[in-house]
C-alpha cells in the first residue's frame, strides 16, 4: 500500500521554530518572555550578582567571587509566557552577591550569588571569604591569627552540574613587610581565582580574578562571571590583581589605586581593597537571557526534505535554509619545521599548503563554494611544525587546515626540513613531503628536497623543496641546506660557494583587503668554514618563511647568526638550523613553522559568526562583502 510519507518510517519530529529570537532581562520581571507559537526549546543563561571585594583595616582584601553562571537548554510550550525572572544585585564591599533565577515549566532555575572577598586584619569570622557561585579570594596581612584565613572560599556552592563557578585564590601574608602582603583573586565562572605570589620577603603580587564563561547566546561572543582581582597593600614590590574576563573588577593597590567594581549585568566580582583604610569594589549585577531555538531531531520524509531544502525562503527544522550565494576562501596549513644539520646547514621547512578562490594568483585559484545551507561548520587551523631540537630528531610536518563544508576542503601541512646526513636513519637528510616540500640538508650524497602538492590537488597547493649540498666543515665551498618550497615557487638549491638556499616564494592575496603574502618556504641553514669563508643563512620566502641560521666557523672565524621561525598565521616554513645544541646560541629554538589561517568571504547578504572569540575576527570590506578570519581552530556559523 502506498505511503503518504514517502515510504520512510520513523518517529514523529517535535520541532522548534523559535526563529533564534533573543530576549535579555537586566531587571526582575513577572515573565521572561512569551514564546513564539512554534518554539519548543530555549537556551537560557542565568547569571547571578557578583560578590563584593574584601575591605581592609590593615593588609589587603580578597577579590569578590563571580556570580554563578548556568547555561541550560530547556523544553517549553509555544505561545506561552515563561515564569518570573529575578535579577541578583552585586554585593557591596564585603558582601555576597544576590541570586538570579528564572521559572520555566514550573521549575525554578537558580544561579548562586558570588562570594565576598575576605577582609584583612579583623579577627571575627564574618571577615572570611564567602562561598557562592564562585568563591571569594583570601586576604593578605600578617601570619596565622584567630581571624579569617588567607585561603580562598569554595565555588559551585550549592553544587550544580555543570558547575556554576570556581573557588577563589589564596592570599599571602607577612609579619615583617607590608610589601609582601597581597590577596587572592575571586573565582570566575570559567576558572579559579589565582593565588597571590610572594617571590621574596619584601615582594608580592595579588592574584588575578578567574576568567568568566564565554557564550554566543546573543549572537556575539560575550564573557560573563569574571572574578575580582585581589588587593595589594603597598605600591612597591609587586602589583594588584587584574579582574577576570567577564566583568571582574581589578584590585586596589596602595593609597592611590582604589578597587574597581564588577561590570553591571555580567555578574563580575568586585576588586579587593589595597592599603587601609579602604573598601573593596562592589560586584556587578546579574542577567537572564532566553534564546528561542530552531531545532529538531528524528526522521523526515523525502517530500518534506526536498521541498524545504530547495526553497530559498524556507527554514528547515534544524534552522538551516538554502544560502543561494557563493563563498570564497583562503586555507593555509601550518608550515613545516626547519631541520638541524649537525655541523652543516639543514633544510628549511616547506610552506603549509595554500588553497584559495577569488583572490591571489589566478593559476592557483579554485572554484568558489556554492550550494551551501546556513548552519555551523568546523574550522581547523593547522599549527606550525616543530623545528628539529637536535640532529638526531627529524623536524615535524605542519598541521592541516580544513573547512568542513559538506565536501571538506583541506590544505596539507608543510614538510619538515632535512637534518644531519647520518642520524637517525639514512634518509634523515632528505626534505619531507607536504603541502610544500621541505629542503634537504647538506647531505652530499643524493640529498633531495621533499615533494610539494602532496597529496595532489588542483590547482596545486605548493612546490618542491630545494636540494642542499657541500663537502663539510673544512671545505671552502661550504655545506648549505636547501630552501623549503613555497606556494608559488620551489625552494632554492645549493650552489658552491654560496650561503643557505632561499625559501620558495609565497602567494600574495587580497581576500582580507590588504595585499598579504602567505606560504613562504623556510631558508636553508649554512655554516662558516673552519678558519675560512663566511656565509649567510638562506632568506625565507615572501609569505612568512623563516631565515636559516649560520654555524660559527671556529678559531679565526667565529661569526654565526640566529635563524627564525615561520611567521604565525602565514603558514611559513621554519628556517634550517646549522648545528646541534653546541651551535653557540645561533638559533637553537627559533626554527618552527608558522601556524596557518582560514578566511571565508561572502556577499553582504550573509552573516558570519565564529567561536571561540579568541580565534575569530569578523569584518566588512568597504565594498560590503563580509569576511570571517580564523587564526585558530573554531566553528563558523553562516546565516542569511
Amino acid at each position: 500500500m502506498p505511503r503518504t510519507n514517502g515510504g520512510i518510517i520513523g518517529k514523529r519530529n517535535v520541532t522548534s521554530f523559535g526563529k533564534e529570537i533573543v530576549t535579555s532581562r537586566t531587571s526582575s520581571t513577572p515573565s521572561a518572555v512569551t514564546t513564539q507559537p512554534g518554539t519548543r526549546l530555549v537556551e537560557t543563561l542565568v547569571v547571578a550578582g557578583g560578590g563584593g571585594g574584601g575591605s581592609t583595616g590593615g593588609g589587603s582584601g580578597g577579590g569578590g567571587g563571580a556570580g554563578g553562571v548556568r547555561n541550560l537548554e530547556l523544553s517549553v510550550c509555544g505561545n506561552t509566557a515563561l515564569g518570573a525572572v529575578v535579577i541578583g544585585g552585586g554585593g557591596s564591599a564585603l558582601s555576597d552577591g544576590a541570586n538570579s533565577s528564572v521559572v520555566i515549566g514550573c521549575t525554578t532555575y537558580t544561579s548562586e550569588g558570588g562570594g565576598k572577598g575576605a577582609k584583612s586584619f579583623l579577627s571575627e569570622s564574618s571577615a572570611a571569604a564567602g562561598t557562592g557561585g564562585s568563591g571569594g579570594g583570601g586576604q593578605g596581612y600578617t601570619g596565622p591569627q584567630p581571624g579569617p584565613s588567607k585561603v580562598g572560599a569554595a565555588g559551585n556552592t550549592p553544587p550544580t552540574n555543570p558547575p556554576q563557578g570556581n573557588p577563589g585564590g589564596d592570599g599571602v601574608q607577612s609579619c615583617s613587610s607590608a610589601n609582601a602582603q597581597a590577596a587572592g583573586g575571586g573565582g570566575g565562572a570559567g576558572a579559579a581565582g589565582s593565588d597571590a605570589i610572594q617571590p621574596g620577603p619584601n615582594a608580592s603580587s595579588a592574584g588575578a580574578g578567574g576568567a568568566g564563561l564565554t557564550t554566543n547566546i546573543t549572537g556575539s561572543c560575550v564573557a560573563y562571571g569574571g572574578g575580582g582581582g585581589g588587593g595589594k597593600r603597598m605600591p612597591a614590590g609587586g602589583c594588584k590583581g587584574a579582574g577576570g574576563t567577564g566583568g571582574g573588577g581589578a584590585g586596589g593597590q596602595g593609597p592611590s589605586t582604589q578597587a574597581v567594581a564588577g561590570t553591571v549585568n555580567t555578574g563580575g566580582g568586585g576588586g579587593g581593597a589595597g592599603v587601609e583604610p579602604s573598601n573593596g569594589g562592589a560586584g556587578g549585577s546579574g542577567i537572564v537571557i532566553v534564546k528561542e531555538l530552531n531545532k529538531a531531531s528524528g526522521v523526515w520524509n523525502l517530500k518534506t526534505i526536498f521541498r524545504e531544502k530547495t526553497n530559498p525562503a524556507s527554514t528547515f527544522p534544524d534552522g538551516s535554509k538554502f544560502l543561494g550565494v557563493s563563498l570564497d576562501y583562503l586555507i593555509v596549513a601550518g608550515g613545516g619545521g626547519g631541520g638541524c644539520g649537525g655541523g652543516g646547514g639543514a633544510g628549511g621547512g616547506g610552506a603549509g599548503g595554500y588553497r584559495a578562490t577569488g583572490y591571489g594568483p589566478s593559476p592557483l585559484r579554485g572554484s568558489a563554494v556554492s550550494g551551501l545551507f546556513t548552519g555551523s561548520y568546523a574550522i581547523t587551523v593547522g599549527a606550525g611544525g616543530s623545528g628539529s631540537p637536535n640532529y638526531g630528531t627529524p623536524a615535524s610536518q605542519g598541521g592541516v587546515s580544513t573547512i568542513s563544508f559538506p565536501t571538506a576542503i583541506t590544505s596539507t601541512g608543510g614538510g619538515g626540513g632535512g637534518g644531519h646526513p647520518h642520524n637517525p636513519e639514512p634518509t634523515n637528510h632528505h626534505g619531507k613531503d607536504g603541502g610544500s616540500g621541505g629542503g634537504s640538508s647538506w647531505g652530499g650524497q643524493g640529498s633531495n628536497g621533499g615533494s610539494g602538492n602532496t597529496p595532489p590537488v588542483s590547482p596545486p597547493q605548493g612546490n618542491n623543496g630545494g636540494n642542499g649540498g657541500g663537502g663539510g666543515y673544512y671545505c671552502s665551498t661550504g655545506h648549505q641546506g636547501g630552501g623549503g618550497g613555497g606556494a608559488t615557487a620551489a625552494g632554492g638549491s645549493y650552489s658552491p660557494g654560496s650561503g643557505g638556499a632561499a625559501g620558495g616564494a609565497g602567494a600574495p592575496n587580497t581576500i582580507l583587503g590588504p595585499n598579504t603574502s602567505y606560504g613562504g618556504g623556510g631558508g636553508g641553514g649554512s655554516a662558516n668554514t673552519y678558519g675560512g669563508s663566511n656565509f649567510s643563512g638562506g632568506s625565507g620566502g615572501s609569505g612568512g618563511g623563516g631565515t636559516g641560521s649560520v654555524r660559527p666557523g671556529g678559531p679565526g672565524n667565529p661569526g654565526g647568526a640566529a635563524g627564525t621561525s615561520g611567521t604565525a598565521n602565514t603558514g611559513g616554513g621554519g628556517g634550517g638550523r646549522a648545528s646541534g645544541p653546541d651551535d653557540g646560541g645561533t638559533g637553537a629554538t627559533t626554527h618552527n613553522g608558522g601556524s596557518g589561517i582560514v578566511v571565508v568571504r561572502g556577499p553582504s547578504a550573509v552573516t558570519f559568526i565564529g567561536s571561540p572569540c579568541c580565534a575569530f575576527t569578523a569584518s566588512t570590506h568597504p565594498g560590503g562583502d563580509k569576511i570571517a578570519k580564523f587564526t585558530a581552530s573554531g566553528t563558523l556559523t553562516i546565516s542569511k
